[in-house]
């Protein structure tokens, strides 16, 4: 057999395995392994897999997904998330579907430092949904709200995804990260016209709640304020070039714990239930990255990537209907596979094509995380819906029909980014040139 024919048969394993019920990493290290040591020897494929576990658990670099994912959790055990959800409701609770407004407002500043898509659903369905069933919110308003506000923090920095991307294409961190700002917000904005569209045609599914004072919402004031801050500060340290990537998640960890202990919104309990929950989805992630490294060297010495370049640059069809489909294929693989894993799986095949093809890999970066975004949420294999449907005991059914509305804001932030790239390349340009 040829070394494609080889390759293309290792792939077919990887989703063979992965169907029968073995974790995708596991899987990819196996047949990666199995395929080196056919192709090579058995002992260049047994180098290989202790070389590639050795390097990425002891990168330097990866320790940026830790950090970032621990500041995340600190701040999810300490609450900030229902304080930041009572804030906004004190603004924007007063008017139809206002309180499903502030939860996506309130989202949308969690994600400043939380990069889980998982944690930050779970947090407002049991934060939310409660105060929304209150005011006799429709359901599939209140739970479809949750299940897609999460998906924010792929884009919204710091997005453990565009870490990932980054770690794996080799593109810039802070890069990554300043271009998911604008697109972020622009969707967080998306959604809340969708939910007021939605509510003005039908007022039942979000009435008003209690209009606060001006003395109250100045108090709620400092609770983003602080957040904001450390925001700014990790972001902007990233900027000028004050800190590295894995620096900027030391300093925004420490200031998120720090403040959250100054105001005792976290215990010592609170703070080890943090690091261990870090240390499982850290894990998990640098698992599936050391299985993509052993897959990927066997795939690079079948050459497949390079071929499939080739190929889809060759194809009859213009740069932007191959990125279409590039896109679609993300789109239907992860709606089977979790969306990171076959991010990681997929992006060394299809990269080379995307830098051949002549597209920017920051812009490519942000495409892909919208196609994520959608995958979280979109059957069979929706995470953000299965965490929702486990907190509210509610019907699938009822939270998909939530959610299809919501889709057409990630819809129309894809087209937004293909007519205008300058969406997600403006502010690195100016900023990390």
């Amino acid at each position: 057999m040829s070394d494609v024919t080889i390759g293309i048969l290792g792939l077919s394993t990887v989703l063979l395995l992965f169907l029968t019920g073995i974790e995708l990493a596991f899987a990819m290290a196996l047949v990666g392994f199995i395929g080196f040591s056919y192709l090579v020897s058995f002992k260049a494929g047994v180098n290989l897999l202790a070389k590639d576990f050795f390097d990425v658990f002891t990168s330097y670099g990866f320790t940026v997904i830790p950090l970032f994912v621990l500041m995340g959790q600190i701040a999810f055990n300490a609450g900030v998330a229902k304080k930041l959800y009572d804030a906004a409701y004190r603004f924007i609770g007063h008017i139809p579907g206002g309180l499903a407004m502030a939860t996506v407002a309130g989202a949308t500043v969690f994600k400043a430092i939380c990069g889980s898509s998982p944690a930050t659903a779970a947090t407002f369905a049991s934060v939310a949904v409660p105060e929304m069933d209150r005011y006799n919110y429709d359901k599939k308003l209140s739970t479809g709200t949750v299940a897609t506000v999460g998906t924010l923090g792929i884009l919204i920095p710091p997005s453990v995804t565009l870490i990932v991307f980054g770690i794996i294409t080799e593109q810039s961190i802070g890069k990554l990260f300043l271009a998911g700002l604008v697109p972020g917000l622009m969707i967080a904005f998306f959604f809340i016209l969708t939910i007021y569209i939605w509510c003005r045609m039908n007022p039942a599914l979000g009435p008003k709640g209690d209009r606060s004072t001006w003395k109250h919402r100045a108090a709620a004031l400092p609770e983003v304020l602080w957040v904001v801050g450390v925001f700014l500060l990790v972001i902007g340290g990233l900027i000028y070039g004050f800190f590295t990537p894995t620096e900027a998640g030391s300093v925004g960890t420490f200031a998120v714990l720090l403040l959250s202990v100054f105001k005792r919104d976290i215990g010592f309990k609170g703070y080890i239930k943090s690091v261990i929950e870090s240390l499982r989805t850290a894990c998990m992630v640098l698992m599936l990255i050391a299985g993509s490294a052993v897959l990927g060297h066997f795939l690079t010495r079948t050459k497949i990537p390079m071929i499939a370049a080739d190929w889809i640059i060759s194809l009859p069809l213009s740069p932007d209907v191959i990125m279409i489909i590039i896109s679609l294929v993300y789109l239907i693989g992860g709606s089977f596979i979790d969306d990171l894993a076959f991010m990681i799986l997929a992006t060394p095949i299809f990269y080379p094509a995307i830098i051949k093809l002549g597209y920017d890999p920051i812009w490519f970066g942000m495409i892909i995380a919208i196609t994520v975004m959608v995958g979280v949420v979109i059957p069979p294999v929706a995470i953000n819906v299965f965490v929702v449907r486990a907190i509210t005991k509610q019907p699938f059914s009822v939270i998909y029909s939530g959610v299809y509305p919501f889709l057409i804001s990630l819809v129309v932030c894809a087209v937004l980014l293909f007519i205008f790239p300058q969406i997600a390349t403006c502010l690195p340009s100016v900023f990390m040139k």
